[in-house]
């Protein structure tokens, strides 16, 4: 049966009818689904479309046969052509970009990455190094019965790279009750890990400071080593690292003997976050080499949440810094709770 004219236009009012009541970008799979939504971003292993029933939906690139879009973006291919225009899948089972440059057909497989128009190619943006700089304070204060003063602020700039991170940081606290003065500590460092293969990296480090109350008129521990990613996910990382290092501790009271020796270095720095919220926990534990039962242990735990604006946040959590052989008359263990405001930029 041949078809006339009228049936030939009205398959094509059918069809045209059919594309304007989909509205939205369309991915369709080899198993025949075929979802609508918004593509976020395809980054060359998968494709994210947000849609309004079923919110974030991620599909791996391998399974997908053709793309729809409705606005032009830039694409960049896998043999490294970029060309922004607007998606469409051709009758060959093939796909098509058409800009103001012309029109490119190639497949959903050879499509490397996308981005907004007027946003930076997402290749390019892992390159670039980033600042984040963040500063935070506690002030507590009780009288009546008793006089309590406390104060605690730090500060920390972390330079993040494409292989390698750059901190330094610095803290000092301070808290007194009745007069007697329970803590007077101050620290300043600074610390470079480099990712230079997979999970490895190697770091160097250095912190200085004084703990008064522990009578260490002036500390120092400089470090460097090794470091291993044992978890490495997007909202999780778990890093171990192990070195060697030099630990000084210079004691006022002239009847403790200064620690002065060589000795190894180990960490442990695990992340989680969970929405908007971060879980941190930090462990150094520096054993020097003339005794082994001659160390410091330092533990931090912290969790975080975000206030109503977003460069600030409420973090609480707990610190405990022991050392095995402390100075006369000085407790082994120091615990501080804390719960601090802090504001972070870029």
């Amino acid at each position: 049966m041949q078809k006339g004219p009228l049936t030939s236009l009205a398959v094509a009012a059918l069809f045209a009818s059919i594309s304007t009541l989909v509205s939205g970008d369309v991915i369709e799979t080899k198993s025949g689904a075929r979802l609508i939504g918004k593509v976020v971003k395809i980054d060359g292993t998968a494709i994210t479309l947000s849609t309004d029933y079923a919110g974030d939906i991620t599909i791996r690139q391998k399974e997908v046969v053709s793309v729809q879009t409705d606005e032009q973006r830039f694409v960049r291919l896998s043999g490294g052509t970029v060309m922004a225009g607007v998606v469409t899948p051709t009758a060959d089972g093939k796909i098509q970009i058409t800009g103001n440059d012309g029109v490119i057909t190639t497949t959903v497989d050879k499509i490397a990455a996308t981005w907004a128009l007027g946003s930076n190619d997402p290749a390019l943006a892992a390159l670039a190094t980033k600042w984040a700089i963040e500063a935070s304070a506690d002030i507590t204060g009780k009288t009546g019965n008793s006089e309590q003063f406390g104060t605690a602020i730090a500060a920390r700039a972390k330079r993040t790279g494409p292989t390698d991170v750059l901190q330094f940081y610095t803290a000092y606290n301070r808290q007194e009750a009745d007069g007697v003065t329970s803590a007077d500590q101050f620290k300043a460092g600074i610390d470079y890990s480099n990712n230079f293969a997979g999970r490895k990296s190697w770091y160097v480090r250095d912190e200085a400071g004084f703990d008064r109350v522990k009578d260490i008129e002036l500390y120092n521990v400089a470090a460097t080593g090794l470091g291993y990613d044992f978890i490495k996910k997007e909202k999780q990382i778990l890093t171990g690292r192990v070195g060697l290092g030099f630990r000084y501790e210079g004691y006022e009271n002239p009847a403790t003997e200064d620690v002065k020796s060589f000795g190894l270095d180990f960490g442990l720095h695990h992340e989680r976050m969970f929405k908007d919220a971060k879980l941190v926990n930090d462990l150094t534990y520096t054993p020097a080499f003339d005794d082994f039962g001659n160390y410091r242990a330092l533990h931090e735990s912290y969790f975080e949440i975000p206030l109503l604006n977003p460069e600030w946040k409420l973090r609480i959590g707990v610190t405990n810094d022991y050392t095995s052989q402390p100075g006369a008359g000085v407790e082994k263990l120091d615990t501080t709770y804390f719960t601090r405001f802090v504001l972070s930029w870029q």
